[in-house]
């Protein structure tokens, strides 16, 4: 008969199981897998990779189609503006330096456009703020309807440059064509020829960037009001101020950037106006004697109508060194303004 002789289990510790013959003795840790090893390290990696590049993804879209669109274009646009090319052959470009640059300080064209461009930007921009500013003051208070009212206020925004100006002819039309002319007439006063007169043109072309871009404006206006803490107009009303003094003591001073921001926007707006001038008058001219071009509708002409692409690009330059000088302009103005109010050290 024979005998079967088993290893007997080590003994345990006092009070405890004996301990298993397949796991390491206590103390010694177990042999790394080299494949899991490398599993870990990969995902690491890509943990790593993923927390720092992905932002820079996400974001990429928009640097590339602001290459493609914006950064591109104006580079070319520096490069054709000190040369002179013609828009029949517009790989032909003839190096002539500043030549296209110093040719509009004698250019009495681009001077009448710019003086232009400024009164129509100052005859816009002026009322259409103070408008949008008394317009959010009244919808920033409880009234009924008052989200139809922030609505509609919006709608201008939302209607076309065509269809807005197409409107805007019919009022402003010559003789007993036009609405304006027509209920002039009914109380006895002579029809205005609104696109022959120098300052009756820029007026017309005016009412149409009012009309568009107030209710814009009286929205940014009113989202600034409705961040204004209730507690200062408590106080204020406390202290005896009238709506009037709250409305220019609590509600101006805390506007101020938000003023400064719409401005500066309406400036470059009424910098680049194109749409309103060109569908108002119908050709690029802006009048039999230029009494409404801007230089936006000079820069068409001079690049489109008479085919001198390196001039059209040196208006452009100009127009975008212009709108440079007005932001540094503002910013000083800003800077300016918040150390006297001590709001800056």
């Amino acid at each position: 008969m024979t005998t079967e002789h088993r290893q007997a289990a080590p003994p345990g510790t006092p009070g405890g199981a004996a301990p298993r013959l397949d796991k390491p003795p206590r103390g010694e840790a177990p042999a790394p897998d080299p494949k899991e090893a490398r599993r870990q390290a990969r995902r690491s990696r890509r943990y790593r990779w993923d927390i720092t590049y992905s932002p820079y993804g996400f974001i990429a879209p928009f640097f590339l189609f602001f290459a493609a669109f914006g950064l591109f274009p104006l580079l070319y646009t520096g490069w054709s503006s000190l040369h002179q090319v013609n828009l029949n052959n517009p790989n032909d470009l003839e190096w002539v330096g500043f030549e296209n640059f110093t040719r509009l300080w004698d250019d009495e064209f681009f001077w009448n456009a710019l003086g232009n461009t400024f009164t129509i930007g100052v005859i816009s921009t002026v009322p259409q703020l103070a408008m949008a500013l008394g317009l959010a003051h009244l919808l920033n208070y409880r009234m009924r309807g008052s989200m139809f009212f922030r609505v509609a206020i919006l709608t201008p925004y939302a209607t076309s440059i065509a269809a807005a100006t197409l409107v805007f002819v019919m009022l402003f039309g010559q003789g007993d064509y036009g609405v304006i002319n027509w209920g002039l007439g009914l109380i006895g006063i002579d029809g205005v020829a609104w696109e022959a007169g120098h300052w009756s043109s820029q007026f017309a072309v005016s009412t149409i960037v009012i009309w568009r871009w107030t209710g814009y404006n009286t929205l940014i206006y009113l989202a600034a009001m409705q961040a204004i803490p209730n507690d200062l107009y408590e106080s204020a009303s406390l202290d005896g101020a009238s709506r009037w003094q709250q409305f220019v003591h609590v509600t101006l001073p805390s506007l101020r950037p938000t003023i400064l921001f719409t401005v500066v926007v309406s400036t470059i707006g009424a910098t680049q106006l194109f749409g309103e001038p060109m569908l108002f008058g119908g050709d690029e001219a802006g009048g039999a004697q230029g009494q409404y071009q801007t230089l936006g509708l000079y820069m068409y002409e001079t690049g489109w109508t008479n085919r001198h692409l390196g001039r059209a690009a040196a208006i452009a330059w100009t127009m975008f060194l212009l709108l440079i000088v007005i932001g540094l302009l503002y910013a000083f103005i800003t800077r300016w303004v918040g150390r006297s109010t001590g709001e800056e050290e």
